[in-house]
């Protein structure tokens, strides 16, 4: 098993785990990473690929993304300006192992929605509390 443990925010700050995928299993960062997958998009065109993202949300998360190395951020002189976002080779790399978690997912949907609303919480992959 992984050593998942963190006795103090020393630990926490030094588990690899805890530090990487953390920023990147978010459900808008794998959304960003997948709708990069094909090759660069523009801010608009992502935002139009994912649709129920706010601009101020896509913004922090592509800045996050460019700042940990997983796209690039490259501006073309215009006019107009245009700024296209790209995964690097490292943000290829984890969407490619993401890829494998989405499939899972897109498997497994019905079974898990069955069993939320056989114990009465959301069907759709809402969050109860």
């Amino acid at each position: 098993m992984l050593n998942l443990t963190a006795l103090s925010a020393e630990d926490a700050a030094h588990c690899p785990i805890r530090q990487v995928l953390s920023k990147v299993t978010g459900k808008w960062q794998m959304l960003i990473l997948f709708a990069l997958e094909d090759g660069a998009l523009r801010f608009g065109a992502l935002k139009r690929t994912i649709g129920d993202i706010t601009q101020r949300v896509l913004t922090d998360n592509l800045r996050g993304l460019e700042r940990d190395g997983y796209l690039t951020r490259t501006v073309e002189a215009g006019p107009p300006l245009a700024v296209f976002y790209t995964l690097t080779d490292i943000g290829r790399e984890l969407m490619n192992l993401l890829k494998h978690l989405a499939d899972w997912a897109a498997r497994n949907h019905a079974t898990i929605a069955a069993r939320r609303a056989a114990d009465g919480g959301e069907a759709t992959g809402g969050t109860s509390s």
